[in-house]
């Protein structure tokens, strides 16, 4: 196996991966809080990481991915009341949208997808231990988390503990604080009016708070000493770094090893904002853009950078992808070049640039460092075509297929790509784009999955909405 090294964003600095078990990687990512449709930034972790652990399977690890869902939280209750359902029932919906939505990625599931409902054991038990060890105190039904008592606080963030504001306001119904420090932060939270669902504990009946959820699942579902906790830079605090210090306090460990960060994504150079109101959620970003070209825009820039989604961003990756279709239909055009390995080139040497790519991924998994050398891959494929020689696309079809992206090289579904639709497709997409005009959102996305199970993608543009084969 190759040296893997990551960014550390608590040491600020490469670390390389070493798995507490030989073999066997153990990445938790932080997913989302389920009160709406997941949106292009929820997007880019999720890309990301499920790319990280395609290519740490290609140099042979074991690797177990972990995503939870936070399924009750004061987002979630209060988008319920504005709903007017049940905040319960507004969880299961948007934890099925999610699923759905990032199903349409092509990168798989989460080997584990844990629920912080379904986590309340081992959330109470680890609020218990911290209370037991005098990490955190109890009031009024609430507990709070004393983070003076962790002389590593704000390790991971790199900031003064007395400059901290935890964004948590006043506490008390009449506004008065019931924390010992304002710099404290609620584990357990009693129940409020208006909020439909609790749980018994030890301190009455309530909920947890946030950051609690994560450790516990964290270690339940992979122990301590993680290999890799990761999610948005968002993220940093408050949120990891009061995971971080739970987990030191309760069991007198870390709760990972490395720290990884995702950078934010940018729309026309405005990082995306739900209060600014520029967000696309993820699910219409892939009738518009094409799953295959929203893969590799989300791949073009490195994983800690801001990503930069614009008109000429997307209208870059989707000629890629079409680049890369036009390479596929020329080396099967041109003929088999003989059972050449997939890591040699036609003279039996080690392909450069194939070993440049995962070269590039080992060292911080830099995916846009690594694209510059699969181009340079498919400039040279392209000459040799042009010299009337057929090219083996062993190593190319390698180098994709960690980016989930091998299938751009296949036809769609058996069909010549200038395969028109026909009259029952163009009728649906007429009644789609009644559906639109009417906002009845619904029917819009009901019948996009009609025209997907007839083989059809809807690409919706400046100059109206189009069919295309496949979901690219």
């Amino acid at each position: 196996m190759r040296t893997i090294r990551l960014q550390d964003t608590a040491g600020g600095e490469l670390r390389e991966l070493r798995p507490r078990v030989d073999g066997r990687i153990g990445i938790y990512v932080c997913g989302p809080t389920v009160y709406s449709r997941v949106h292009i930034g929820n997007g880019r972790p999720f890309v990301v990481f499920s790319l990280l652990k395609r290519f740490l399977v290609h140099e042979g690890y074991d690797v177990t991915l972990v995503s939870n869902l936070t399924d009750v939280n004061d987002k979630i209750y209060a988008a319920a009341v504005r709903e007017g359902v049940p905040s319960g029932d507004l969880a299961v919906t948007m934890g099925d949208h999610y699923r759905a939505d990032t199903d349409r990625l092509g990168l798989g599931r989460p080997d584990v997808e844990p629920l912080a409902t379904t986590s309340m054991p081992a959330i109470i038990d680890l609020i218990a231990d911290l209370v037991a060890r005098d990490a955190a105190y109890a009031v009024d039904g609430d507990v709070y988390f004393r983070v003076r008592r962790d002389d590593r606080y704000g390790s991971l963030s790199h900031r003064d503990v007395d400059q901290m504001d935890q964004g948590e306001g006043d506490d008390a119904p009449g506004g008065a604080s019931l924390k010992e420090d304002r710099l404290d932060f609620a584990l357990w939270k009693a129940t409020k009016p208006g909020e439909d669902t609790a749980w018994d504990s030890p301190w009455g009946r309530g909920r947890p708070g946030w950051h609690i959820e994560c450790s516990a699942m964290a270690e339940e579902a992979l122990g301590l000493g993680i290999e890799i906790h990761g999610g948005g830079n968002d993220l940093v605090f408050p949120h990891h770094e009061n995971e971080a210090a739970q987990t030191r306090c309760a069991r007198d460990a870390e709760l990972a090893a490395i720290w990884m960060h995702t950078g934010m994504l940018e729309l026309r150079g405005e990082k995306m904002s739900k209060s600014v109101g520029n967000v696309l959620p993820l699910h219409r970003a892939i009738d518009e853009i094409g799953r295959d070209a929203l893969v590799l825009l989300y791949a073009s820039a490195h994983y800690r950078k801001p990503l930069g989604f614009d008109d000429q961003a997307i209208a870059g990756a989707q000629g890629s992808v079409r680049r890369l279709r036009e390479l596929g239909r020329r080396i099967a055009t041109a003929g088999d070049p003989g059972a050449a390995d997939a890591a040699t080139d036609a003279s039996g040497r080690p392909d450069p640039h194939r070993d440049a790519f995962f070269a590039a991924l080992a060292d911080d998994f830099n995916t846009a460092a690594a694209l510059g050398h699969l181009w340079r891959w498919v400039r040279e494929a392209n000459g040799t075509l042009d010299a009337g020689s057929p090219v083996d696309p062993a190593p190319l079809r390698e180098m994709l297929d960690v980016l989930a992206l091998a299938d751009v090289l296949e036809p769609v579904d058996g069909h010549d790509a200038d395969d028109g639709p026909d009259d029952a497709a163009l009728a649906l997409l007429a009644a789609r784009d009644e559906a639109r005009a009417a906002k009845d959102w619904a029917r819009a996305d009901a019948l996009r999955d009609e025209l997907a199970a007839a083989g059809w993608t809807v690409r919706d543009g400046a100059g109206g909405a189009e069919l295309v084969r496949g979901d690219r």
